[in-house]
């Protein structure tokens, strides 16, 4: 297909959600202006280096970094933009109440540099309505508008493969801005769904709490198994073994990270608080880190007062360098609590302590999150794995 070139700003363009979108797009033959208030990540994108690990980024970023790709600070380049994104999703308060203004504060910082022409298209996870907002907001500035909601739909780390591999939602509060939005992903995308806003706004949000509640009863069987003196993972894997019907049973795991516990409560908030199985779900993958240090107080004696725990795996996730919103940091607290001596480390993350020096000082180990480089691990102290990566040594 042939590309027909557009500017494109993307607004809060170097994290983790206008990266692989900037990206993608430059990769086939778009101008891409990255717009940050973060100096350090727009300088380390212009030196054509990634702020964070992204597979599959590096060379896409050395080939066209300094050609049709640049970060920047400055946010008069909009004024000449055929297409702005902007990447700013809605975040939850402590009360778990969507915090809708964070969306349209951003907007209306860059509204001076925006015209009724220019296609604004939202990509981060919004609450249902906000679109209308919006919508309403950009009408009442600039006379009309062209705007669309395309949720980035991939799996932290592995954007740039699944940009280019995975269907495209798209919406939009116009037919004009619908189609333009739907031309643009054709270029990136293999396949373009078209929704409401609404149902694109609710779409995004039951994708993420799917995935909050499998995770929720994965962990709830692990935490009601071990708790009964039984080994989970014997069960769990003779319930999958030739067996079709379980072999989608996700395994238990810390569930954490910047999106499913947000997005959960966004769509409980959504259904007036009555998402009982949603908020069911927070309460379970909550409270693994709480029943994780039960477990190596078992092993311990009864007591983790004076211990040295070592966490391996500080991240949210595993094999990645990101910790926003990960629960080995509840669990090092819930720990510390306890008056145990924690020792993190992950070989993603170098400011915490190297990996053979954590497990050589620990009185205990705990897995936090399963990167390759624990797999093979023959760990000779009491330890606790949630994940099933040790279970054979069981």
């Amino acid at each position: 297909m042939k590309t027909n070139k557009q500017n494109i700003v993307i607004v809060g363009g170097c994290g983790h959600v206008g990266i692989p979108l900037g990206l993608a797009l430059a990769y086939k033959g778009h101008d891409i202006y990255l717009l940050d208030i973060n100096q350090k990540a727009v300088n380390s994108i212009n030196e054509g280096k990634l702020p964070f690990f992204e597979e599959g980024a590096e060379e896409i970023l050395k080939n066209h970094s300094g050609k049709n790709l640049f970060a920047t600070t400055d946010a008069n380049l909009i004024k000449k933009a055929d297409i702005v994104f902007f990447v700013t999703g809605t975040p939850v308060d402590e009360h778990h109440n969507p915090q809708v203004h964070d969306v349209l504060k951003v907007i209306e910082t860059y509204l001076p540099y925006l015209s009724k022409n220019t296609l604004v298209i939202l990509r981060s996870t919004i609450y249902p309505g906000v679109m209308e907002i919006v919508d309403y907001q950009l009408r009442k500035y600039l006379g009309s508008c062209r705007l669309a909601f395309c949720p980035e739909r991939i799996v932290q780390g592995h954007g740039i493969t699944e940009i280019f591999s995975l269907p495209q939602l798209v919406s939009a509060t116009s037919p004009e801005a619908e189609d333009a939005a739907a031309e643009l992903f054709s270029t990136i995308a293999p396949k373009i769904i078209r929704l409401s806003p609404k149902e694109a706004e609710v779409a995004k949000l039951m994708t993420n709490s799917w995935r909050y509640l499998e995770f929720a009863i994965a962990n709830q069987f692990y935490m009601m198994i071990e708790e009964q003196g039984l080994n989970f993972y014997k069960i769990f894997d003779a319930l999958r073994d030739d067996y079709p019907r379980a072999k989608h049973y996700v395994r238990p795991g810390l569930a954490a990270g910047p999106c499913l516990f947000k997005d959960t409560m966004q769509l409980s908030a959504f259904h007036k608080s009555h998402f009982f199985l949603g908020q069911s779900a927070m309460l379970v993958n909550e409270g693994l880190p709480v029943f994780l240090a039960d477990q190596m107080e078992k092993l311990l004696g009864g007591s983790l007062k004076g211990k040295q725990i070592a966490i391996l795996g500080m991240t949210f996730k595993p094999n990645n360098d990101d910790i926003r919103e990960s629960l080995s940091f509840k669990l090092k607290k819930v720990l510390e609590i306890r008056l145990a001596s924690v020792i993190p480390s992950d070989v993603f993350l170098k400011e915490t302590v190297e990996m053979n020096e954590a497990i050589k000082k620990a009185d205990g180990i705990i897995l936090g999150v399963p990167h390759k480089e624990y797999i093979k691990l023959d760990i000779k102290k009491p330890y606790v794995d949630c994940w099933g990566v040790w279970r054979s040594r069981l």
